[in-house]
């Protein structure tokens, strides 16, 4: 059986709010068979920060192996030529 494919997924996860987006790239990854590395932003801050540093406006963003994949839309396209 050949390694399973590993990604890494920053999401938001604050107390009042769980971004969708974030819960749909984790299922898409999971249902492809990916191990998911889940690293949850737990704070606005950690939000904020993250995406300053990553130069991004928004979550999640998904890494499979060091390749940059993009959020959940660019996971589905990602995952769809991926096979």
């Amino acid at each position: 059986m050949p390694d399973q494919r590993e990604a890494t997924l920053y999401r938001m996860v604050l107390p009042d709010h769980t971004c969708p987006f974030g819960v749909r790239a984790k299922a898409l990854l999971e249902g492809a068979g990916y191990a998911v590395d889940d690293r949850l932003l737990e704070t606005r801050e950690a939000v904020d920060a993250f995406k300053d540093e990553q130069g991004v406006a928004t979550t999640p963003l998904v890494f499979v192996g060091e390749e940059r994949v993009g959020g959940a839309d660019e996971l589905e396209r990602y995952l769809a030529r991926d096979g």
